[in-house]
């Protein structure tokens, strides 16, 4: 591995990504490390503290060329580096609060230059919740934090693996508040962004979405709970009437059955772990999460930093790996969808 000044200047691809590196002390450096540049037809750029990026790939034994980020001038098959200087050495494995607004910074500085148009599209490496609010700073995840940044009062994750995309309509809230938090508006919101986007991103002309309930046996017309009856049935037929391909709601037991999901596009869960566990048994390591509704495609990595696996050569890219092709798959498509072609 080398780090080097800039190569000359070759035919840049269409598509640029920009990916952040995530918690110094995680898997994200590792997985970076792991790439091969030539696989992608885009160019990728990396932000992140260049010495930690290039220190932990030589010691992982990646041959891996990193050079310096120029805007007019390609890397041909190495990676790009904007460099954003940790606050402390990072070593793997040791979580430091005084590198939580470097972690910050990264998503700021990404997420920006997608909107100015520098690039098409941002993929982000796993960051340390906890060590982001030990340092003082309120941050819920990746999803929330963008959509401020973007000014987006309603984001929508989206995870996608194999055939399966699960929508969610809450993310992270603790369970006792997911109930309160089913409302008409959230409902609607969700669905017609996924909507939306399943179109634009995913060229998915006219996509099946279905449903699942909130209690066990979608509620039992109402024995079992009264949120399907009052509050997601009116919302489904509303959005129907509006013209949205949908089913449901569906017990969640059942619904996630080969038979239900055969012809869906994509499945709406009512909170985090009704949808997400099913799909990670089904494709994790190679799984995506992607947030819609934004102004900017960002897509991510299904695992966490992975604290443990930091420097020991163990950790796996694939999931990066699979979060670059779909952003490069979306950005496509909103190019295609944008020129009417």
């Amino acid at each position: 591995m080398k780090l080097t000044s800039c190569s000359p200047i070759n035919q840049m691809p269409e598509t640029a990504i920009i990916i952040t590196s995530g918690e110094p002390a995680g898997i994200g450096p590792d997985i970076i490390a792991g790439l091969d540049p030539s696989r992608f037809d885009a160019r990728l750029v990396v932000i992140g503290d260049r010495q930690l990026l290039a220190t932990r790939a030589a010691a992982l034994g990646s041959t891996i060329e990193f050079i310096a980020y120029d805007k007019k001038s390609a890397a041909g098959k190495a990676i790009e580096v904007i460099h954003q200087p940790l606050a402390q050495p990072s070593l793997p494995g040791q979580l430091d609060s005084a590198n939580a607004d470097y972690v910050l910074t990264l998503l700021k500085r990404a997420c920006s230059a997608c909107l100015d148009g520098e690039f098409d599209a941002m993929v982000t490496a796993p960051v340390q919740k906890a060590i982001i609010n030990r340092a003082g700073i309120q941050f819920s995840g990746h999803t929330e934090y963008l959509a401020d940044i973007c000014q987006v009062s309603k984001p929508v994750m989206l995870l996608v693996a194999a055939y399966l995309r699960v929508a969610l309509v809450t993310t992270h809230l603790p369970l006792r508040d997911v109930a309160d938090a089913i409302s008409e508006q959230a409902i609607t919101e969700v669905v017609e962004i996924l909507d939306r986007d399943l179109r634009s991103r995913f060229a998915i002309r006219n996509p099946l979405i279905k449903v699942c309930g909130l209690n066990p046996h979608a509620g039992e017309n109402g024995f079992l709970g009264r949120e399907e009856v009052e509050i997601i049935i009116p919302s489904l037929e509303k959005l129907k009437r509006n013209g949205v391909n949908l089913g449901g709601p569906f017990p969640a037991d059942t619904l996630f059955t080969t038979a239900m999901l055969r012809d869906a596009d994509a499945v709406v869960a009512m909170y985090h772990d009704q949808g997400l566990p099913v799909l990670k048994h089904l494709g994790f390591h190679n799984a995506v999460n992607t947030t819609l509704g934004l102004p900017i495609i960002r897509t991510s990595v299904d695992h966490g930093t992975a604290l443990d696996l930091a420097g020991s050569k163990q950790a796996r890219p694939d999931s990066l790996i699979a979060a670059i092709d779909s952003a490069i798959l979306q950005a496509g498509n909103r190019q295609t969808n944008a020129s009417g072609a």
